[in-house]
């Protein structure tokens, strides 16, 4: 088979090295619009659950990946400057461009093409294909090619957000709530290397407004952040790579592929980086695509079917509870004024998927403290 993928973040180069790896044969072909060593952003974070999935689903990568990741067993709520450990909620993360050098390198191992620094401006561009895989993205250029076709629906959340990296190294997933004149902040905030962190600012809109982010520069926008955090990066600085502030996109897409063209990773649709499940997804995406062409690799439309009927229950699940805590977020100023661990059971329960019992069960220690503190 012949396969043209767009987009060489992690969705398109894990489907292109699994393809690759079902059958040698496959003529396979990543067309990504960066350098090899250049990207945005900086770590990317998964659940425990999220690696269980990838352990179960592809032993190998799972054992490939894990050295190079940062782990750890508890996630922890600043509010009042009080520090509130939450037990059962463990994550590990790894540098993004790390991320992809780990993925190219395996994907070329097995005799994947690579074409960096060449950007796809329609399918046309990519000649004769048996398949067509558009995983390029949140802009991706294969969905807004055929948006009518994939039934495709874009809207932007209020909040806005900027995501820096930080010299301080944080022991573990950390969610800081400050406020000032302007109104309240939020970073989210976790190693991602021995010397790095990312640290994800985020507001809503009349904050943002407010602190007349639309009127400064990247200096000035860093150094007021630096102040909000200044009890939190101990002097540390902000580090800024095509750092600006943005609205989360909400993307969707009611039919997943058309003809011979399918969608994967946030060119299909996007789930707000509070759950963060975004390279999560798009890793099960490729899994999922892969397995749709175990039965008969030749019927394509059949393959794609499968896909879909496969992956679209669990993400719509996703999804739904990533908009969720999307509107948790945007409405978080008028939580502040709660005590620090009423904030925490709040947003331990943002999504409504999380009770009582729920928490009992995976975060005794905290449901302990929690119940201590509104008896007190």
């Amino acid at each position: 088979m012949k396969i043209a993928v767009i987009g060489g973040g992690p969705a398109g180069l894990y489907f292109a090295y699994l393809m690759k790896r079902r059958d040698a044969a496959n003529e396979i072909r990543v067309y990504e619009q960066n350098p090899r060593d250049a990207t945005f952003g900086f770590g990317v974070v998964f659940s425990d659950r999220a690696l269980e999935f990838l352990e179960a689903d592809d032993p190998d990568t799972h054992a490939y990946l894990m050295p190079h990741m940062q782990s750890w067993p508890d996630l922890e709520i600043v509010h009042r400057d009080r520090h509130i450990p939450i037990d059962g909620s463990g994550f590990a993360a790894v540098g993004r461009l790390e991320l992809l050098r780990l993925l190219q390198a395996r994907a070329l191992e097995l005799g994947v093409e690579i074409a960096f620094e060449r950007a796809v401006g329609g399918l046309g561009e990519v000649g004769e294909a048996d398949l067509v895989v558009g995983a390029d993205g949140v802009n991706s250029v294969v969905r807004r090619g055929r948006a009518r076709d994939f039934g495709a629906s874009e809207a932007q959340l209020d909040n806005r957000f900027v995501w820096y990296g930080a010299r301080k190294v944080f022991d573990c997933l950390t969610l800081t709530f400050r406020e000032n004149e302007d109104g309240a902040f939020c970073a989210h905030h976790y190693r991602y290397s021995p010397t790095m962190s990312t640290f994800i600012v985020e507001c809503d809109a009349p904050t943002w407004r407010r602190a007349g982010f639309a009127a400064i520069d990247d200096a000035a926008t860093r150094a007021y952040c630096e102040r909000v955090f200044a009890p939190d990066l101990d002097g540390r600085p902000l580090v800024s790579n095509k750092s600006v502030w943005r609205s989360f996109p909400q993307i969707w897409c009611e039919r997943w592929s058309t003809g011979n063209v399918v969608l994967m990773g946030d060119a299909l649709r996007t789930a707000h980086f509070s759950i963060g499940s975004g390279t999560r997804l798009a890793m099960e995406d490729a899994i999922a695509l892969d397995r749709a062409f175990a039965e008969d690799p030749r019927d394509i439309p059949a393959a794609l079917a499968r896909y879909d009927a496969a992956r679209r229950p669990p993400v719509e699940k996703i999804v739904e509870a990533a908009g969720v805590s999307a509107r948790w977020y945007e409405g978080m100023a008028e939580l502040m004024p709660l005590a620090p661990y009423d904030f925490a059971y709040a947003y331990m329960t943002r999504t409504g998927r999380m009770s009582e019992a729920r928490l009992k069960e995976i975060a005794p220690d905290f449901l302990a403290r929690y119940l201590a503190a509104t008896a007190a």
